[in-house]
């Protein structure tokens, strides 16, 4: 149906169940200040049944941070790959990016496309001529799932320069359909994201700054071994730190549920990838570039102090 609307490192994903458990039977963490209550501005929004929010918001968390521990892959898959390689899934995404952004889909269909492709690659060996293929079918499962208008099959045809046909795209992602046994809904960094900058009373810059890193991360297959809640959290820091703001407030510490000092390893990577020099794949940053996202891929970005 279409729609609109702990430790976080794969390397503890042994006592990953564990942090989670904690999360839903133990006291959560609390800062010192009061943290905002931020679905208070929507009392006034029927369709936001803000009166049951506060019995749903503790549950709603739990059960998104146990799904990512379900959907979510860790960097070892590709050894496993005979074909292809880390590089080659990075041109991949830089690729798909664009197709996203030309087709103007929603962000939470790149996001579920990144993740269908590794999932799928996680258990299927794939010949290098058909990962393509692979991330078409992707796109054209994660369009169906998450937009209301997916692409047609002749523009993915299209796209892929004739590539391959309309056969071989569907039937594709049949086989992927299949491998994955039918489990679309994911839990990803943009839906943590979403939730992180609503807790920070994000500004629409924020929210292009927070995006733009978080879709730089996409293509980086090192960075599948921290978990979505814990990127998101990162990008949204970010974000606050380069516009000014206090980087985790007490609030964020309240709805993300991770301390300040968690998030030190994950940023030290993210400030390798968004500070590198190397290679020439540029779509995000071109994307982020543009005045529709308000120039803040020029931004020069400070991550760690």
């Amino acid at each position: 149906m279409a729609t609109r609307t702990s430790r976080a490192v794969f390397g503890d994903i042994t006592n990953a169940g564990d942090s989670v458990a904690a999360l839903a039977g133990k006291k959560p963490l609390k800062s010192e200040r009061k943290a905002d209550d931020v679905d208070a501005r929507d009392a006034s929004n029927p369709q936001a049944v803000t009166e049951y929010v506060n019995d749903m918001r503790a549950a709603a968390y739990v059960h998104f941070r146990e799904k990512e521990l379900e959907t979510s892959v860790s960097p070892t898959y590709m050894r496993q790959q005979a074909h292809i390689n880390e590089k080659m899934r990075a041109i991949l995404i830089d690729w798909l990016v664009e197709v996203h952004l030309k087709f103007k889909l929603v962000p939470e269909t790149l996001y579920l496309t990144v993740n269908l492709i590794d999932r799928y690659l996680l258990g299927s060996p794939v010949e290098r001529s058909n990962l393509q293929l692979v991330g078409v079918s992707a796109l054209l499962l994660a369009s169906k799932y998450e937009e209301i208008y997916p692409p047609e099959l002749k523009d993915l045809v299209y796209i892929t320069d004739k590539a391959y046909t309309q056969e071989q795209i569907l039937g594709m992602e049949e086989k992927m359909v299949k491998a994955l046994k039918y489990k679309m809904t994911i839990a990803s960094v943009h839906c943590f994201m979403m939730r992180y900058l609503k807790a920070g009373h994000a500004d629409r810059r924020m929210v292009w700054l927070a995006s733009y890193v978080a879709e730089r991360m996409l293509q980086e297959y090192s960075m599948l071994k921290y978990l979505p809640s814990m990127v998101a959290a990162c990008a949204v820091y970010v974000a606050r730190k380069n516009l000014g703001r206090n980087a985790w407030s007490p609030t964020l510490l309240h709805y993300a549920q991770y301390p300040e000092s968690d998030l030190h390893a994950c940023l030290k990577d993210m400030h390798g990838v968004l500070h590198s020099t190397k290679g020439s794949l540029a779509a995000v940053k071109k994307k982020y570039s543009s005045e529709k996202y308000g120039t803040v891929a020029t931004m020069p970005l400070k991550v760690l102090d």
